[in-house]
């Protein structure tokens, strides 16, 4: 006869496996009822099997390390952001398709803003994201539609519920680079959410898409159902560091 560890693994039981002989134990010390015992072994499973997937969302992310809620920020922040970034984290825009557009100059800190909030999505909502620069996003586009994948490259992209589309203002587009990218966008419009970072406004946009009809139907898709995060007033991190060294200097 197998022993009961042997046979909780077989059955992909594996914490309560490692956690049975230390439970029995409590529970006959403290007389938990049949029911407590198991629901106790049950949670615990539970937990560790969220943990695993939280982890597995985050490796698959792709998010740049370091740029979490944890360690955003906040106080540099305009007030009029903050308030927008509460909202953002209940994860309600992701349900409705919706997106998020950051907007500044470089060393502003878009790219943490946004990696920020979706990090928090995958912590408390489970929301299965994708980091990529718009760079290395084109390429794989171009590269798909080459071999005749792009339609495939796109339902792997539908997988996830946000992409996060980094530094889109420093493409410059060919007219084949233009076409894949609102293909992407258009794909995901009303469908899934996408969160981008420009360093150009809408109005410069034409330097991505170079023709008048596609800039209009690219923003006019993003902006139908989006936030707008502005963070062209903040000074850059690079500027403010070179403040305080200054300071540091001159005391």
């Amino acid at each position: 006869m197998k022993e009961l560890p042997t046979l909780l693994r077989a059955l992909n039981l594996g914490e309560i496996a490692s956690k049975s002989d230390e439970l029995t134990v409590q529970a006959e010390q403290e007389g938990w009822s049949h029911e407590k015992y198991l629901r106790i072994l049950c949670e615990l499973e539970l937990d560790r099997r969220s943990q695993r997937r939280t982890e597995r969302l985050l490796k698959d992310s792709r998010l740049p390390s370091g740029k979490t809620w944890a360690t955003l920020d906040q106080e540099r922040l305009p007030i009029k952001l903050r308030r927008q970034l509460s909202a953002l984290l209940e994860g309600r825009f992701v349900k409705e398709a919706g997106n998020i557009l950051a907007f500044g100059l470089p060393g502003r800190g878009k790219t943490h803003l946004l990696c920020a909030i979706a990090h928090e999505l995958i912590l408390r909502h489970g929301t299965k994201v994708l980091f990529m620069p718009a760079v290395h996003l084109v390429q794989q586009l171009l590269v798909a539609k080459r071999d005749l994948k792009l339609e495939s490259f796109l339902r792997k992209l539908d997988g996830f519920d946000v992409v996060l589309v980094d530094d889109i203002g420093y493409i410059q587009q060919s007219r084949e680079e233009m076409e894949v990218l609102f293909t992407f966008l258009s794909e995901r419009y009303e469908r899934k959410s996408v969160m981008i970072t420009s360093n150009l406004v809408f109005s410069e946009w034409d330097k991505i898409f170079k023709d008048p009809m596609t800039t209009a139907a690219a923003i006019d898709r993003l902006v139908h159902h989006s936030t707008i995060l502005e963070l062209v007033e903040l000074d850059s991190f690079r500027m403010q560091h070179a403040k305080k060294e200054k300071q540091k200097g001159a005391n």
